[in-house]
C-alpha cells in the first residue's frame, strides 16, 4: 500500500537539520525551504549559504531567507504553497501566531532535548554541562511559547563520558530525523496523541558565551570536565597563561588520585596533564589545542617542554 506523503515547507540553518531535510525529501514532498540569510565566514569573509540551503541545492528544492515572517505578504508567499506542514528544526526564527496557523497539520518542531528540560537555544551544551546521563529528542507541536508544545513522539541516547556536544549533536541530528519521521507518519495516519508537557521539570538552556569558556580550578574535577565537553568543539573551554596564551582544552577524564595541592597545581604529566582542582580532585587533560596548532594529545604538547610539577600550570603556558 501506498504510503500518504504530505506537503512540506521546511524552515532550518545549520547542519544538525540537514538529516532530517535530507529523510524528509525522500518521505514527502517539501516544496520549500525557509532558512537563515547567508553570512560572511572564513578568512576571506565569503558569504556562504546556511548548511540547509546548501543542503537544499543538491536536493533541487527552493530556498528563501526572509529576516521576518511578520510581514503579510511573506505570510501569503507561504500560504500559496498550500503545505500540509511546517516542520521546524534550528531554524533561528520565531514563528507568528499567523504562520502557526498555516498548514493544516500544523507546524512541527524537532527539538534536541528530553522537553520540558532543556527548553530553548542550548539544549545540547546545557545536557553535559550539567551532568545529565540521558537526553534525547522531541517532536513537538509548535505553538507560541518557547518550546512549550504538546509533544507527539521522542527518542533517547544516553550521554556517556566521553561524549562531547559534536558527538552528541551528530547522534542527536540523525535521532531527530528518525522522530520527525515517525512523528508525521502518526499525524497522517491519525495515530498521533500529542501530550501536554508537564509543569514540573523545566529548565532553559541559555546561549552559551564565550565569556564562560574559561577553566577555574577550584571547581571539582566533574564539573570541569563536564564543561570541557560541554563547549567542544565552541567557544572551546581554555587556560589562560601568564603570557596571555590560551590552551584550548577538547577532551578530559577525571582521575582517580586525590590530592592537597593549591587548586591549578601541574601535578603529573606521565598520562596527560594532571591538575589539582576543587575538593581534592584531579582533572587529567587529554587533548588540548595550543594557540595557532592543531588539536593534540596532551602527550604530544609535553614533549620538547619543560614544564615543573608542583608549579601552576596558568604560570607556565
Amino acid at each position: 500500500m501506498t504510503q500518504e506523503r504530505c506537503r512540506i515547507i521546511f524552515m532550518g540553518s545549520p547542519d544538525f537539520a540537514c538529516p532530517t531535510l535530507r529523510r524528509l525529501a525522500t518521505e514527502h514532498d517539501v516544496v520549500h525551504i525557509l532558512t537563515q540569510p547567508p553570512r560572511a565566514k572564513g578568512r576571506g569573509m565569503t558569504e556562504q549559504k546556511t548548511a540547509v540551503a546548501a543542503c537544499g541545492d543538491t536536493l533541487g528544492i527552493s530556498a528563501s531567507w526572509p529576516t521576518s515572517l511578520k510581514d503579510e505578504a511573506i505570510q501569503a508567499e507561504l500560504a500559496s504553497y498550500q503545505a500540509d506542514l511546517f516542520v521546524v528544526v534550528a531554524y533561528g526564527l520565531l514563528l507568528p501566531q499567523a504562520v502557526l496557523d498555516l498548514p493544516r497539520l500544523g507546524c512541527l518542531n524537532g527539538h534536541a532535548s528530553l522537553l520540558p528540560r532543556w527548553r530553548g537555544a542550548a539544549p545540547i551544551q546545557r545536557a553535559i554541562e550539567a551532568g545529565d546521563t540521558q537526553t534525547g529528542t522531541c517532536a513537538m507541536m509548535m505553538e507560541k511559547g518557547l518550546d512549550t508544545g504538546p509533544v507527539i513522539h521522542c527518542e533517547r541516547t544516553a550521554i556517556t563520558p566521553q561524549d562531547t556536544a559534536q558527538t552528541l549533536h551528530d547522534r542527536l541530528a540523525e535521532m531527530t530525523a528518525t522522530c520527525l519521521s515517525d512523528a508525521i507518519r502518526a499525524l497522517l495516519d491519525g495515530r498521533a496523541q500529542p501530550q501536554a508537557q508537564p509543569e514540573a521539570g523545566v529548565c532553559y538552556a541559555a546561549k552559551i558565551q564565550k565569556s564562560e569558556a574559561a577553566l577555574d580550578f577550584s571547581q571539582a574535577a566533574d564539573v570541569l570536565r563536564a564543561k570541557i565537553h560541554a563547549f567542544t568543539p565552541f567557544p572551546g573551554c581554555f587556560i589562560e597563561g601568564a603570557s596571555g596564551k590560551r590552551l584550548k582544552c577538547h577532551q578530559a577524564v577525571v582521575s582517580d588520585i586525590r590530592h592537597d595541592a593549591s587548586a591549578g597545581t601541574l601535578l603529573s604529566t606521565e598520562d596527560g596533564l594532571e591538575i589539582a582542582c576543587g575538593n581534592q580532585s584531579v582533572l587529567r587533560l587529554t587533548h588540548i589545542q595550543p594557540a595557532g596548532k592543531s588539536i593534540m594529545t596532551a602527550d604530544e604538547f609535553c614533549r620538547g617542554r619543560a614544564l615543573t610539577l608542583g608549579e601552576r600550570i596558568e604560570a607556565q603556558l
